[in-house]
């Protein structure tokens, strides 16, 4: 499969991920290929760039190194700083504003988050850019091999058994992917759309696309000065671990909860991290974050934050040293630094449509309700293909008894990990032949990939708890505009109601245990 060519490595990876479908050896194994490529010549690069901006390379400029900071299957990145007098009217502008909405300006007030005393003048883009330049004729190259793999996978579907499996359907929908991701386009509105839906979430941050300079086959976006998330995972987050892993969970709750536009690649490669530097303090925040469970808000020093750029540089200097690199986390902590969260790499997205939309929030709420037999006759019931499920009986059963399972540990969920459920769901699906949708699964991939990073850097992460402010939002800030707009009706609002009082009552449980076992302690 390595020797196959970039396309069937990415088939392999794809297929890596779909254990609802393969069993786990065979997943772990597609998992360690890489899609690595050969460099394409910097004469192409530069040829496609000064089509891309109508004007010769050396006016568009005044830095670029000429060497890949990364060489991709499909495309490879380059740093370089743009001419000031070729940046868009408004691409220096704030990346974050204040909500103005009355609730939350009354929420900020009173409960404040991580980041609402960041000034209003934070986040603003520089002149230093990344240009994601796609490999010579690769689109050319993947409508060959996709064709290959149809041609192979109509083939294989023919034999008795491999129907449920539907190859396929599932080489078009590879085939969607992949061609997604040779429009570069499709990237640049999709870091406009996530820049959009975070804009009052001053903690999470997007690259700012250019997107009067971008074409099918180049990109030019923002380029972020931060560390890799991978750095944090190998030699660990010291004092931020907590912080990191909630800012995570909260920024992909959000996506999945409240805006429906999850990102669908988010290995710790596509995850990056930087510091602002506070410069208030406040009393009530603090004990907010406390009952919360979130980070401490704060101001960034300045608009451009050029103190978080230099702890960057600081912290990579170090990333090679462990020693070295946890007393640095150790020192910025004591400063009062504060974690920042950078997503990249946003050509993949997931949006449930309407119809599965409403099949997501009706199994919500059978889980809201503890009824995993009704969970499980509804994915039976809307599966790709009800008619091929052996003994749909059997697998409601099991969903009964795996929902039940969590229900009896209502106050100590920390301990359960959520990716080994979603796994136990998925290998359920596949010994019963229940074909879900591709966007779901992408949506219980992504879930799993996001647990198991958090869990890394906080083994005590609980994911039912970090979504209470997500829910306490959506119970609180939701105009009847909203809710129309996220296609949310009465009975999915009815179920998120149901799990956020669930929520709010266990974790109130929790705290009066806690205290009541303290009382005992240290009455003895």
């Amino acid at each position: 499969m390595q020797l196959a060519g970039p396309t069937f490595i990415k088939l392999a990876q794809w297929a890596g991920s779909r254990t609802d479908l393969f069993p786990a050896s065979l997943c772990i194994l597609f998992g360690k290929l890489h899609s690595s490529g050969a460099p394409h010549s910097f004469r192409f690069t530069k040829r496609v760039i000064e089509r891309a901006f109508g004007r010769s390379f050396s006016d568009i400029f005044l830095e670029f190194a000429e060497k890949p900071m990364g060489v991709g299957a499909i495309a490879q990145v380059y740093k370089a700083t743009l001419n000031p007098d070729l940046l868009p009217p408004g691409y220096l502008d704030p990346k974050h504003v204040k909500d103005p909405s009355p609730t939350s300006r009354i929420g900020r007030t009173l409960l404040p988050t991580s980041g609402d005393k960041k000034p209003e003048g934070g986040g603003v883009p520089t002149t230093a850019v990344a240009i994601k330049v796609l490999h010579p004729g690769v689109e050319k190259m993947i409508r060959r091999d996709l064709k290959i793999m149809m041609f192979f996978a109509s083939a294989l579907n023919l034999f008795p058994g491999m129907e449920w499996l539907s190859f396929p359907e599932e080489v078009q929908v590879f085939g969607e992917m992949m061609m997604s991701q040779v429009d570069l386009r499709i990237e640049a509105n999709n870091l406009e759309t996530f820049e959009d839906k975070f804009r009052h979430r001053p903690t999470v941050s997007f690259p700012r696309a250019l997107k009067r300079y971008t074409s099918t086959n180049v990109l030019i976006e923002e380029f972020e000065d931060a560390v890799p998330l991978e750095s944090f995972l190998a030699e660990g987050g010291g004092p931020f671990d907590h912080r990191i892993a909630n800012l995570g969970l909260d920024a992909f709750l959000n996506m999945l909860l409240i805006d429906n536009w999850v990102h669908s690649d988010l290995h710790p490669g596509n995850i990056m991290i930087k510091f602002f530097k506070p410069t208030t303090r406040s009393i009530l925040t603090s004990l907010w974050a406390g009952w919360s469970d979130t980070p401490e808000p704060d101001a960034a020093a300045s608009p451009t934050n050029v103190d978080g750029i230099s702890v960057v540089h600081r912290l990579r200097s170090v990333s090679h040293d462990r020693a070295l690199w946890l007393a640095e986390l150790d020192r910025l902590d004591y400063e009062g630094y504060q974690p920042e969260i950078v997503f990249i790499d946003t050509g993949l997205v997931t949006s449930l449509n309407e119809r599965n939309r409403k099949d997501f929030l009706d199994l919500f709420s059978a889980v809201a309700q503890f009824d995993g037999y009704r969970a499980g006759r509804l994915m039976v019931e809307r599966c790709r293909a009800p008619e091929l499920v052996i003994d749909d009986e059997t697998f409601a059963l099991r969903m009964q008894h795996l929902v039940l399972s969590v229900k009896s540990q209502t106050f100590s969920l920390a301990k359960i990990k959520i990716a080994d459920i979603l796994s136990e769901v998925l290998l359920n699906v596949r010994q019963h032949h229940v074909k879900l949708e591709a966007d779901f699964v992408n949506t219980v991939i992504s879930i799993l990939l996001l647990e198991g990073i958090g869990r890394q850097l906080d083994p005590e992460m609980d994911l039912f708890k970090s979504a209470v402010p997500i829910l306490r939002q959506m119970g609180s800030g939701m105009r009847p505009g909203d809710v129309m707009e996220s296609g949310i009706d009465a009975k999915g609002l009815g179920a998120i109601f149901k799990i956020w009082v669930w929520i709010e009552a266990r974790q109130l449980a929790s705290v009066a245990v806690a205290e009541v076992d303290d009382l005992i302690r240290y009455d003895e």
